[in-house]
């Protein structure tokens, strides 16, 4: 593998920076900003590239949400890089049936859509072409470390030769080089071909169908005011939301004054996120297929009832799911709806002021086959999924996973401020709560808010577990982790609120973040306890 030409965890530039996973990741994403790309371009090479620096937590064959602040069009869009459920009735009565099986069985794999969501962000947002954002990671694979990279980069290579062989603008070429990948080429399908007989070897339900409907959707985020800044997020097909939850129930709180890691600054935030997590697991699924109460959920009159629900010194032991259909504090009882690690990390600003934040993900098997002949290996994504009838996150034809992946991208009168993006399963919102407490309650910059001390609950129920008793995915009652040097008398404070409290010595979460400052510069860092990592474009 290429030796990466920065390997730092934080950079500050006027011209563009990259945070992510890999450090060859990140290089691939820097050279693209330094050969004019833009940060939609960069965050493509970047995406690519995790595919083989951060393999296990990410695939091409897997999905990665994306948001994306447009300098041109000066708003934020959410594109649901998330791929579906088999639309076959009878692959969906085999899951009610006999549930959803866990690794290594591809029946657990959707749709792969990295390949389409990178596609859609180049042709919408971009300037480059597949070649161009695609030579970053070729020359990783070329390196062959693994068996299945040379797969993978022919792969690519016949997608890069379809945009070749395509005449007219640089979208109609980006076009015909992903529907080579979904099968929706006029003479030429073989990549397509070929995913679907390792399908069908390796017992799975996806076909060339499923590929060819696959399409990445750009949507409006999901938004919520804090404190003078505007939080963006992805909608209830993700958890994200949940973020925007718990920071409009913290608006009530002065943290500031609690001061930075008290044990009332803590406990209030566990409480709110213990309130956010009920509403998501009872409410939020894939809006194109069950209602989702969104606007009831964020709005004021319900946010105010629920809040009354935190007790400054008692840590709450139930699941509490509201009613935001008549907007009060607790549904009633019979109206409630019965840490994976496979996700790496992506933030990137460019000179021209447009920011994207993205998720990429998997989950894939360690003991994976390489993924048959087009080096594409698969995820377990439709195990956030469930087989509870009448659930709004009930498998379906066609539909998507509630997932945990949720970037962040934040904006401050109208104007990009901050992007985040986690790694952790139901950690991820936990940890950017975290990091934009640090950053908006306490005024610390991205390298101070990644690498503080942090804390998380397992108080909701399990992303990852399918099973139809939702009730016993539930994880940790009064569950609180703390990273180990936070105050051991804040440690029992909380103790004393009926927290159960664990320490931690590593990272709890996995983020990375960047900030845009009044002067026009950008500062990025990434955990370095987590392996993050983070580079400018010099002057």
């Amino acid at each position: 593998m290429p030796q990466p030409r920065s390997t730092g965890w934080q950079a500050t530039s006027r011209h563009g920076v990259v945070a992510a996973g890999g450090a060859a990741a990140v290089d691939a994403g820097l050279s693209i900003l330094e050969a004019d790309g833009n940060a939609a371009d960069a965050a493509v090479a970047t995406i690519f590239a995790l595919n083989v620096t951060d393999h296990i937590a990410c695939s091409i064959g897997g999905e990665v949400p994306v948001l994306i602040y447009a300098a041109e069009e000066g708003r934020v869009r959410a594109l649901s890089g998330q791929g579906r459920a088999p639309w076959s009735q009878e692959a969906i009565d085999w899951y009610m049936q006999n549930g959803i099986p866990a690794a290594p069985d591809i029946k657990m794999a959707p749709v792969p859509s990295v390949v389409d969501l990178c596609i859609t962000l180049l042709q919408r947002y971009g300037t480059m072409t597949l070649a161009q954002v695609t030579a970053p990671v070729l020359s990783l694979l070329d390196e062959a470390q693994e068996d299945w990279h040379p797969r993978l980069a022919h792969t690519l290579r016949r997608m890069v030769e379809e945009e070749s062989l395509t005449t007219g603008s640089r979208q109609v070429r980006l076009q015909a080089a992903c529907d080579r990948f979904y099968g929706r080429h006029a003479t030429r399908n073989d990549i397509a071909e070929e995913l679907e007989a390792y399908y069908i070897e390796k017992g799975g339900f996806l076909r060339r169908q499923d590929l060819a409907r696959h399409i990445t959707t750009i949507e409006e985020p999901v938004a919520a005011d804090y404190r003078g800044y505007t939080v963006c997020k992805c909608g209830p097909w993700t958890q994200g939301p949940s973020l925007c939850q718990a920071l409009r129930l913290l608006e009530g709180f002065d943290l500031t004054a609690m001061g930075h890691l008290s044990a009332d600054s803590i406990h209030h935030a566990v409480e709110a996120l213990k309130l956010a997590f009920a509403d998501r697991d009872a409410y939020y699924g894939d809006p194109q297929f069950t209602g989702v109460p969104m606007s009831s959920l964020l709005s004021d009159r319900y946010t105010e009832v629920r809040r009354t629900l935190i007790d400054a010194q008692l840590a709450s032991d139930t699941a509490r799911p509201g009613d935001p259909y008549r907007l009060q504090a607790l549904a009633e009882a019979d109206e409630t709806a019965p840490a994976p690690g496979g996700t790496t990390t992506c933030v990137i600003t460019d000179r021209w002021g447009n920011v994207v934040s993205a998720t990429p993900s998997a989950n894939i098997p360690r003991d994976h086959d390489g993924g048959g002949a087009t080096g594409v290996t698969y995820g377990n994504r439709l195990r956030s999924l469930n087989t509870t009838p009448g659930h709004p996150n009930c498998i379906q034809p066609g539909k998507r996973p509630r997932i945990t992946l949720t970037p962040t991208l934040v904006l401050k009168q109208g104007r990009p401020a901050m992007a985040v993006s986690v790694a952790g399963g139901d950690l991820q919102d936990q940890t950017a709560l975290n990091l934009l407490m640090n950053a908006i309650d306490y005024c610390m910059d991205p390298a101070e808010a990644v690498t503080t001390p942090r804390f998380s609950t397992d108080h909701h129920e399990d992303s990852f577990d399918p099973n139809p008793q939702r009730s016993d995915t539930f994880k940790g009652v009064r569950s609180l982790t703390v990273n180990d040097d936070v105050d051991e008398k804040v440690q029992q404070q909380l103790a004393d609120r009926g927290h159960q409290v664990t320490t931690k010595s590593g990272a709890i979460g996995t983020p990375v973040m960047l900030a845009i400052h009044d002067d026009g510069s950008a500062s990025a860092a990434g955990d370095p306890a987590a392996r993050r990592h983070a580079a400018g474009v010099d002057a």
